[in-house]
């Protein structure tokens, strides 16, 4: 066993780990970062809308508050979303102490406005290249810093250590052999699990992974059945499935359906800038009605030389395609996006196991509720990364939040014989199909057993090695659906057309933990 004890280990390169890091670093730690693919591959480099904080001169915190209470349907933890809001100057400010090159006019930042929010206050760094901006001056900062880098190098599983730690299994080779390294702290900053889902905007490397270690370890998680659909992505047979941005109808392009029709109009009273979840139902319906493949976002109206310098990489992408912005309507669907549940935290990044923390979008803070609003999500790994650097710098006590509803689900070991690629898609499909946009409970129990069958397959043997990448796959999606079947109401990002309709009794969190009692010494 390696011991590092007095080095915490942050688990994830997107922006809450780079930033965990850097922080930690800067405040006298020395820690070391890992992650299971490259330095630079996380959900934040394919982040275009950018990021949302209240430093215009008619914006304030408390608006950025009101809105994001506004679009999480009643389940935003008020006091998650102030500390949100409040430090998102602050945080901005690090970030352009460390080099962001956020876009200006006459010198002041420029500030955009996204779908549900009140005000222009969405910051971009090189019009539509914001997440990739931000990924890659931090993680020139972490290479300057002298910060302990692992790439390639993967979280398998977590236990207590006899010293009041944690313990973290590694493997650096595919799985072939496994490390300990024991310290005081574990940072969980592994990211959501969007491309669980058959169409999704995210990178290959976001599959739950860091949900379901946890989770395995006796984790509380919350909130893991409001996964947010993006409604704007292109849409062509054999294309990638390439995030339009929102900011693209935050400038004024409209969704027309194949006869041209604004279908937005009349359903919601901000139409195209209405919350995601309504948008992308709207579109999806308007799918099934028309029987047409996509929907189109009509930018025709937005000035060429404005839309081309705003987007520069959506118009890159689209001439590839043959299309042209300014004259051209683009084909778009929805898709899976983003993961508002997770490792349940509380304001200090804390989980239910002793020196495990969690930032970013595997984190269930609360920050979100049942529906994020447009570029919170970059912040949300900032406010909360800099509260868990703080906390491994100077600790105070505190405990993580008792959710509304908990449930005791268990997961059985297996033979570990399955076809893991092909078991891995059918959980890409299974999720699509049974567990996407729009949910029934006949078809989450479908869902349920079919990913049942399939993790008696790929779980390993009791005592055998740590479960691997497709069986993680396979238990955070059964966790998505368990979590799915439990809420009996539509709320947010969660729709039952067999429960169409929000119900009071359910403006609560539904927590999830491992049947059984929780792992020794946790």
């Amino acid at each position: 066993m390696r011991d590092r004890e007095g080095r915490p280990l942050v688990v994830g390169t997107g922006i809450a780990g780079l930033y965990v890091a850097l922080r930690c670093r800067e405040l006298g730690l020395h820690p070391t970062l890992i992650t299971k693919a490259r330095l630079e591959e996380a959900n934040t480099r394919y982040a275009q809308g950018g990021i949302a904080a209240a430093i215009g001169a008619d914006d304030s915190p408390s608006r950025h508050l009101r809105d994001t209470l506004r679009a999480g349907a009643g389940l935003v933890d008020r006091a998650a979303a102030k500390a949100l809001t409040s430090e998102a100057p602050a945080r901005i400010a690090d970030l352009v102490r460390y080099g962001v090159p956020f876009d200006t006019i006459e010198g002041q930042i420029a500030l955009g406005r996204e779908a549900a929010h009140s005000r222009a206050r969405i910051l971009h760094a090189g019009g539509d290249a914001t997440g990739l901006s931000i990924e890659e001056t931090l993680k020139r900062r972490v290479l300057d810093a002298g910060i302990e880098v692992r790439e390639r190098t993967a979280l398998r599983a977590l236990e207590p250590s006899g010293r009041g730690g944690v313990v973290a299994i590694v493997s650096s080779d595919r799985g072939r052999s496994f490390e300990k390294w024991e310290t005081y702290a574990v940072v969980l900053a592994t990211g959501g699990a969007g491309s669980l889902y058959r169409q999704s905007s995210n990178p290959s490397v976001a599959t739950g992974e860091g949900t379901a270690i946890a989770f395995r370890a006796g984790a509380l998680l919350t909130d893991m059945e409001f996964i947010q659909f993006h409604p704007t992505v292109f849409w062509r047979e054999g294309a990638p499935r390439y995030l339009i941005t929102e900011a693209v109808r935050g400038e004024g392009a409209v969704l027309r359906n194949e006869a041209g029709e604004r279908f937005l109009v009349g359903q919601h009273r901000d139409a195209e800038l209405a919350p995601r979840d309504i948008v992308a139902r709207a579109v999806e319906r308007e799918i099934e009605r028309t029987g047409h493949p996509c929907v189109y976002l009509d930018a025709t109206g937005i000035p060429r030389d404005r839309f081309f310098a705003r987007f520069p990489s959506v118009c890159r992408f689209l001439a590839t395609y043959g299309l042209d912005p300014s004259r051209d309507w683009i084909p778009v669907t929805p898709v899976a996006h983003y993961m508002m549940g997770g490792v349940t935290t509380d304001l200090e990044g804390r989980t239910s196991l002793r020196g495990v923390y969690a930032c970013g979008e595997v984190a269930a803070t609360g920050v979100h509720g049942a529906n994020r609003l447009a570029s919170n999500s970059l912040l949300e790994g900032l406010v909360f990364g800099e509260r868990v650097a703080r906390q491994l710098v100077h600790p105070v006590p505190g405990r993580v939040p008792t959710p509304g509803r908990l449930v005791r689900f268990r997961w059985p070991p297996g033979s570990g014989r399955a076809d893991l690629p092909k078991a891995f898609e059918r959980v890409q499909d299974i999720l699509w199909e049974d567990v996407g946009i729009v949910r029934t409970g006949k078809g989450l129990r479908t869902a349920l057993r079919e990913l049942g069958e399939l993790g008696r397959k790929t779980e390993p043997p009791s005592g055998g090695a740590p479960p691997g990448p497709v069986a993680n796959a396979v238990l955070t999606a059964a966790l998505i659906a368990r979590s799915a079947l439990t809420r009996t109401e539509s709320r947010g990002a969660h729709y039952r057309s067999d429960f169409p309709h929000r119900r009071p009794e359910w403006r609560l969190h539904v927590g999830i933990v491992r049947a059984g009692p929780p792992a020794r010494g946790f």
